[in-house]
């Protein structure tokens, strides 16, 4: 897009965000640019589709479809392919008898009748084996491939290839409850239904509905984030080589029990969101999408472009322009870089210039400069033989494979001729319709985008150390065909859905992800606070209790772009993808397998363990976000989940995060390396149940934890005023919701009279809130011999304070939530009898304080 061109968009609300960061008023052409590309997509899906509501429907027409005469259509993309046939059961296995249709634009479609009496051909359920598309290529190949749309895939043990099985039930699962409205706090448990229960096997739909939600309602959870949904051929991917992508796994049940599941969450009023991959899709060919209709890209990009560096998996073409024609005065011929204003120069036999109806004519600078090669793009937009035509286009191909002209600093103006590029218009209908399936079939809430670093660079965030110097979120390094359809798919999803949630799993930290489009966002609600799990574990891992560097804890639980709200969490999937321990691992190490018993005294390394992974939780839920995630498995998998037999299964960004009890088995996927064992994939909530173990105390802290935050509401609350962050003493403060949380991370001093800063004065009816205060407590520990970094006899007293005003016309406080308590593993030091009072003593920058 040109100078003049940016010039003319207007971005609604973009005044509201430079206001609020000054610092992007630089980039407001990138802005203008990326907005543009937005806005020219939302009018060709109107031009084209009749709108985008039409278009992301497409799966009503896709993939397989039984009409009211009990007729049968089939309709596939496969614009490379020569001629495609349907075989399976129902005919014999005869590979000729049902060939599609081509129609335009790469489309098939297959029409089958009735049989005599009346019924569908292919019946519901059909013990098809396998109902193959046969794809005949160009070069004379066969191949056998199952539908991209496959709603409902099976595996019988003995293969490694899924079955497309069609799935048509006379009475189809019927939503009882209606979706709950968005929570003003979002307190997420993520959750993987195959290992949610205590047996060796891998659990189903019907176990979760009915074994685990009562749990997480319990718990005080009001959303359930869902992994490995999707289906995907290798389990021990962990959901994130996707083969079928509208198809619900098999492995757990059938769809309609998992609708079963969401209905009963939305039923306690707890959302549930779908782990998405949009990101990268398996390199299966057979029972995935690679190669589908026989070449390299379809669905993806071809070349070196279309592989992801570490994953081993296949990268989509976001792309909205495939070069049709161009022209210049001077012969030289124009490929746009979608997305930027740089295009590319080539020299090559004549084109066809002649405008036509779908054509869009667009004023490109052209730029050239060392950031290209001579031979190819770096960022490997030109790395295969370009497909400039379409059925009934009498566009010339060229004479022969373009070359580049360097023209380095060159700036021309130049007219061109583009087409909206058919094959990529259709990877946004597979990837659009996907998720409007999820939302309307299942009735999924919302989506946590999975790999959204990878997608929004061409470095994919490989070797790529993200200081926050806002240079490396502009400019060519920069995937905008990746960011305009997240910017869609955002736009979409929230006009479409008023209380859909979205989250970016983004290490990168680009600015503006999660504003609003409407300002020049990308759209997203959440993203992920990445940094923080990290920090918890180089704390334990490298420095010594009484080396904590308070303030550099306070600053990575707060470093977060201002008015784009985090969902904070305490540990990571590293620790346990990469052969590190979790944090109870760190804390406890082998000390949990048999000194977790109420009946024996607590040695120092449990007591040390149990009260710090209390506070490390709290301390995130309260500074480190606008949500709050924890999963449900994983606290100590030790160095065993490395999903043997995928390519860095680290860079699938499977999340394993903070348990609520502290599960003491890791977790390990049924894989060759370990005899296909199912011992570690397995969820022991039989500890929880046993009042004589500490695991019980765990969830009882996780439990009141989360219920004291739905009565205070920090998390929906602005960010935290931090009035102390003390490193001689160990000792943070802040004040958020009206609620002042109070900790002692000291290794060795206890505190007494302890002056700390409380909110702002003024008249009685300004202090018509309650000021909560909480205290945690971690006792006398006495160093064990085998824990390095830690002096032997220490005295722990960390302390967090949780008060609540008692009257309107005092500042009056109370102890709300104590980790100290007895129920939760602590030792029951304070007395909740206990009142405190504020008084007009200014401390720490604030007028008035209290002594606790």
């Amino acid at each position: 897009m040109a100078a003049d061109a940016e010039d003319n968009v207007s971005i609604p609300e973009l005044s509201s965000l430079l206001q609020m960061d000054p610092l992007l008023k630089p980039y407001e052409n990138d802005f203008k640019r990326r907005y543009g590309l937005f806005q020219k997509q939302l009018s060709l899906l109107e031009e084209a589709e009749g709108g985008f509501d039409q278009f992301t429907r497409s799966y009503w027409s896709f993939g397989a479809h039984r009409q009211p005469d009990n007729s049968l259509v089939f309709k596939e993309w496969a614009p490379a392919a020569e001629a495609l046939f349907l075989t399976g059961d129902f005919n014999g296995w005869n590979k000729f008898s049902h060939p599609y249709e081509k129609k335009e634009y790469g489309k098939w479609e297959l029409h089958i009748p009735p049989k005599e009496d009346h019924t569908p051909a292919v019946a519901h359920n059909s013990k098809l084996k396998q109902d193959y598309v046969v794809v005949h290529t160009k070069e004379g190949e066969r191949l056998y491939r199952i539908s991209p749309w496959a709603t409902y895939v099976t595996k019988v043990n003995t293969s490694v290839v899924y079955d497309w099985v069609f799935w048509d039930p006379p009475q189809p699962y019927v939503h009882k409850h209606p979706r709950p409205r968005k929570p003003r706090s979002l307190r997420i448990y993520e959750s993987h239904v195959g290992i949610a229960s205590p047996e060796g096997k891998v659990a189903s739909y019907s176990n979760f509905t009915h074994n685990v939600l009562p749990r997480i309602k319990d718990l005080g959870y009001n959303c359930i984030q869902l992994m490995a949904i999707m289906e995907h051929a290798y389990y021990a991917s962990f959901g994130y080589q996707v083969t079928s992508f509208f198809a619900a796994s098999s492995r757990y049940g059938t769809p309609d029990e998992l609708k079963e599941l969401i209905d009963v969450a939305h039923s306690m009023g707890i959302v549930v969101l779908l782990d998405v991959v949009h990101s990268h899709a398996s390199k299966n060919s057979e029972d995935g999408l690679n190669k589908f209709d026989g070449s390299d890209s379809c669905f993806f990009h071809g070349g070196q472009r279309g592989n992801h560096p570490l994953w081993d998996s296949r990268l989509f073409n976001y792309s909205r322009w495939e070069l049709s024609a161009s022209h210049s005065e001077n012969g030289i011929s124009v490929f746009a870089m979608p997305g930027t204003s740089a295009t590319v120069l080539y020299k090559f036999g004549e084109v066809c210039t002649r405008p036509r109806k779908n054509y869009v004519t667009l004023c490109a600078t052209v730029i050239c400069n060392n950031y290209f090669n001579n031979d190819e793009l770096n960022c490997g937009f030109v790395q295969h033989k370009h497909q400039f035509s379409r059925s009934g286009s009498n566009i010339v191909q060229p004479k022969q494979q373009p070359k580049l002209r360097q023209q380095q600093g060159a700036t021309e103006r130049m007219c061109c001729l583009f087409e909206p590029g058919f094959n990529n218009w259709e990877v946004l209908r597979f990837l659009l319709s996907n998720l409007r399936w999820w939302m309307e079939e299942y009735r999924f809430d919302g989506f946590r985008f999975d790999g959204v670093t990878s997608m929004l660079y061409h470095h994919h965030g490989v070797g790529s150390g993200f200081s926050g110097d806002y240079s490396e979120y502009f400019g060519l390094h920069v995937d905008e065909e990746s960011l305009v359809y997240l910017t869609l798919a955002n736009h979409i999803l929230h006009t479409l859905y008023e209380d859909c949630i979205t989250i970016a799993e983004d290490v990168s930290g680009m600015p503006t992800l999660c504003r609003p489009v409407k300002e020049g966002g990308c759209g997203f609600d959440y993203r992920l606070a990445m940094a923080i799990p990290d920090k918890w574990i180089q704390i334990l891992k490298e420095y010594k209790d009484e080396d904590w560097n308070i303030g550099n804890i306070v600053h990575t639980l707060i470093n977060r772009r201002y008015g784009e709200k985090c969902i904070a969490y305490a540990e990571s999937h590293d620790q346990a993808l990469v052969g590190d321990k979790t944090l109870a691992f760190w804390l406890m190490d082998k000390e949990m397998y048999t000194n977790m018993s109420t009946l024996i005294p607590m040695n120092p390394i449990i007591d040390r363990g149990i009260q710090l992974h209390k506070m490390i939780r709290l301390l995130t839920h309260g500074l480190g976000g606008e949500g709050y995630l924890n999963f449900m498995e994983g606290v100590t998998a030790v160095g065993c989940a490395k999903c043997h037999g995928v390519t860095e299964v680290a860079g699938f960004a499977a999340a394993w995060k903070c348990n609520e009890f502290g599960h003491p088995e890791w977790l390990d996927f049924p894989r060759v390396g370990n005899n296909e064992s199912y011992h570690y994939a397995r969820r022991q909530f039989n500890l929880v149940d046993m009042d004589h173990l500490r695991y019980s105390q765990l969830y009882a802290f996780d439990r009141d934890m989360n219920r004291t935050e739905d009565k205070y509401g920090w998390l929906a609350a602005p960010p935290a005023y931090i009035s102390t962050k003390h490193e001689g003493d160990k000792v943070i403060v802040f004040e958020r919701a009206n609620t002042i949380f109070i900790f002692n991370f000291h290794p060795t001093n206890s505190y007494s009279s302890y002056r700390v800063a409380v909110g702002p004065p003024g008249k009685p009816s300004e202090i018509s809130f309650d000021c909560p205060l909480l205290h945690l407590n971690r006792n006398l520990l006495r160093r064990a011999d085998n824990m390095p970094k830690i002096s032997k006899q220490r005295m722990f007293a960390l302390s967090l304070f949780l008060l609540s005003s008692l009257t309107q016309l005092c500042c009056r406080y109370k102890i709300k939530l104590d980790t100290d308590e007895t129920i939760y593993g602590g030792h029951g030091r304070l007395d909740h009898n206990t009142e405190f009072f504020s008084e007009p003593v200014p401390f720490n920058d604030l007028p008035n304080s209290m002594q606790v």
